[in-house]
């Protein structure tokens, strides 16, 4: 018998065998997802919880609710660490995201000792929430785990994803004070900004005509949005994984992929619904708009929220291989903000960003080597994050090696470090010109009158024959829950699979790995995927052409009242007021009166500060040292975590306004006790030699910090052991 009969008859066994295997799959998927929809309160959490507060039953009620983690066994969680608060997307699909696996947000945080929250939401809001009602719920449920925490030593830190990201920054610029650290990963801010010949979604709204059509989509479901259709969206950004790599990778190793698949379908499929004013705020005021980082958007109260009002640290996490919220449109908005970086720090904001060059919109959320690797490094660093000097900065993350200096301060298997960066660095990532940002103004003005003649003309006619009965037919046969319902037990069709798939994995046959039918196999999945890819840099290079030709259209802009002498500023750079300008002189000339006023631990913040900034980072092993001797004092003597970043924001500060009067003034504020001082210098030595020796700038200006300290004496010699581990 030829040698490719018996090829092709393994291949074709293997096949049969793989597509029946690959159906029951299927199967298991279509049911998986009609049990999480029967739940009341569906989520695909990994961990335990107990519920905290219930949203439903706030003065101003919505869907929400605030949980509390229970730490697997073996998980120690210290009292004095900060908890973390965790807040998912409602952006189409059900909570739990952030808590998908044990290598997770979650997972690495409560690994680190702290204490963990999650807001999660139901798949129905309570009607007429608004985006304002649920803010207004987040806040008290931020204010409940402050108040269980009393010894923590630390605000919240608090983590957003996608969609909640941009939520936490509205409330955290409302209520300043009931916010630590900030992350949002993969959240869009600046929604227009982009780079030609990538990330298309920017250009949807006005390829629509606006967002007329999110109007129409609400009224057809009865006052709720379809959180499928946003799921959609997204699934249509990448043609090539939904329509194929996504099921043949399922097919080509069903006998090692359907555990991961069902995990992650059972989030995948775990559609929600949204009120139609909150989408519509969504649409209107962020994606098309763009008027959160102008300042343009106002609480119910008519105060206009200003990203500027947060004083917690905020972390961004972005990745360039993520085509919905792409680097541009997650730091985009500092550059609306901000001139340099100077007025970062006027403003008293650290601002700390990381950019991934790979990883995908749903990886920076469910991959687990990017928890073990950026989610852990932020988890047991947090607390230098929340130190840091106001600026900014960008989170570097290198391999821990054996031989690497003082290794065992690190924590992890990463060190991470903090270096300062420039508004320049921000623009390098890519961002608007002067034309781009006219045609995005445009499309906001097509938008408002699009939508006004909608609801003027058609809506009343679409609000009269819509009904709740019709609305549900039209989410049941939404195609995105049809594919899950007609693979489910729900179908007689599929009945005998069950027993088949049993059958086949008794007398499963793989086939060889070097089946020459199999490299066919693989050869022509490359290829559908380069056709679909093809495709779909067709359809992207032909829509951002259409959008840059209609709205760069001067007559359009005309009509629209888009002066084409207007510069980039005055479409939607945040207004600057003359009463900050104001406030800051007046903290200068504060700060400059004070620079004659402490004792030996301001010298000492000073100095490290002083020989620091030569390096323009902090390392975290530099910190760790610093943790160590601040618990190592006793406890009356002891600074909170508080009280030293006060200090070391008034330390930085001065050095910035007079940097030799500052540093001049430390002999004269010295104690005369000259043990106290070799053993404060040497405490500095240990911190600043803590990631390496010192070179160039940083070794000479260490030299100056000697001087300083000994004061004509001799010099200090010895240096003390480190402090121990607490």
């Amino acid at each position: 018998m030829p040698s490719w009969f018996t090829a092709a008859t393994e291949y074709a066994t293997d096949a049969a065998q793989r597509s029946l295997l690959f159906l029951d799959v299927m199967r298991q998927r279509g049911n998986a997802y009609r049990e999480h929809a029967a739940q009341t309160a569906p989520n695909v959490l990994n961990f335990d919880c107990e519920l905290v507060m219930d949203g439903r039953a706030l003065q101003r009620p919505v869907n929400y609710a605030l949980v509390r983690i229970t730490p697997p066994a073996g998980v120690q969680i210290s009292h004095s660490a900060r908890p973390f608060v965790v807040i998912d997307p409602r952006a189409g699909h059900g909570p739990g995201i952030g808590g998908f696996k044990a290598d997770s947000e979650i997972g690495v945080a409560m690994r680190a000792g702290h204490p963990c929250y999650f807001v999660g939401f139901l798949p129905e809001p309570v009607p007429g929430q608004t985006i304002a009602d649920v803010a207004h719920a987040e806040a008290e449920f931020l204010a409940e785990v402050i108040r269980r925490h009393p010894q923590a030593d630390g605000k919240p830190c608090v983590i957003g994803n996608c969609q909640a990201g941009w939520a936490v920054m509205m409330l955290a610029a409302i209520r300043p004070e009931l916010f630590g650290p900030i992350i949002i990963a993969g959240s869009p801010l600046s929604y227009w900004d982009g780079v030609r010949g990538k990330y298309p979604m920017r250009y949807s709204g006005g390829l629509l005509g606006g967002s007329w059509l999110t109007a129409l989509a609400s009224d057809l479901g009865s006052g709720k949005f379809d959180g499928a259709y946003l799921v959609q969206n997204f699934e249509n950004q990448n043609p090539s994984n939904t329509l194929w790599t996504k099921q043949y990778n399922l097919y080509s190793k069903i006998d090692t992929e359907a555990e991961r698949y069902l995990g992650f379908e059972r989030w995948w499929g775990g559609h929600v619904t949204l009120n139609a004013d909150e989408i519509q705020f969504i649409v209107d005021e962020l994606f098309i708009g763009n008027n959160l980082a102008a300042g343009r958007i106002k609480t119910d109260d008519g105060t206009a929220i200003d990203l500027r009002s947060i004083r917690s640290p905020i972390v961004v996490f972005c990745s360039k291989g993520d085509n919905v919220t792409p680097p541009s449109q997650a730091l985009g908005w500092i550059l609306d903000l901000y001139d340099s970086v100077d007025q970062i720090r006027s403003y008293g904001q650290t601002i700390v960003y990381t950019v991934h060059d790979e990883a995908g919109h749903l990886g920076i959320f469910v991959s687990a080597g990017i928890a073990r690797k950026q989610y852990s490094e932020f988890s047991a660093n947090i607390d230098l994050i929340d130190t840091l000097p106001p600026g900014l900065y960008e989170a570097t993350f290198t391999k821990r090696s054996a031989d690497a200096a003082n290794a065992d301060l690190v924590s992890g298997d990463w060190v991470m470090r903090c270096e300062a960066r420039t508004l320049d660095d921000i623009r390098a990532l890519g961002a608007n010109d002067a034309e781009d940002e006219r045609r995005f103004a445009t499309a906001a003005r097509v938008s408002e009158v699009n939508l006004a003649l909608y609801r003027a003309y058609f809506q009343p006619v679409v609000r009269a024959f819509a009904n709740p009965v019709l609305a549900e037919w039209m989410r049941q046969c939404h195609p995105l829950r049809l594919q899950y319902e007609m693979f489910s037990d729900a179908n007689p069709f599929m009945a005998p699979v069950k027993i088949a798939a049993e059958r086949v994995k008794a007398e499963r046959k793989p086939v060889s790995p070097d089946n020459p039918f199999l490299a066919l196999q693989e050869k022509a999945s490359q290829q559908i995927v380069e056709s679909l890819d093809r495709w779909r840099d067709t359809v992207e290079s032909m829509s951002e052409r259409t959008f840059l030709a209609v709205y760069g259209s001067q007559a359009l802009q005309a009509a629209c009242g888009i002066d084409s002498r207007n510069e980039k500023r005055s479409l939607r750079k945040a207004a600057k007021s003359p009463l900050h300008q104001q406030l800051v002189d007046k903290r200068i000339a504060e700060l400059r009166a004070a620079i004659t006023n402490g004792g030996l631990r301001e010298c000492m913040v000073r100095a490290a500060l002083y020989i620091g900034m030569a390096r323009g980072g902090v390392d975290e092993r530099s910190f760790e040292i610093i943790r160590r001797m601040r618990l190592a004092t006793t406890s009356n003597q002891r600074l909170t975590l508080t009280q030293f970043k006060q200090m070391v924001r008034e330390q930085f500060f001065m050095l910035l306004i007079d940097r030799e009067a500052t540093l001049s003034a430390i002999p004269s504020l010295l104690p005369d006790d000259s043990e106290a001082r070799r053993t404060a210098l040497a405490a500095i030595q240990e911190v600043a030699t803590a990631s390496g020796e010192l070179t160039g700038d940083a070794a000479e200006r260490m030299r100056r910090i000697v001087g300083l300290f000994e004061g004509g004496k001799p010099r200090f010699a010895t240096v003390e052991p480190r402090v121990q581990n607490q």
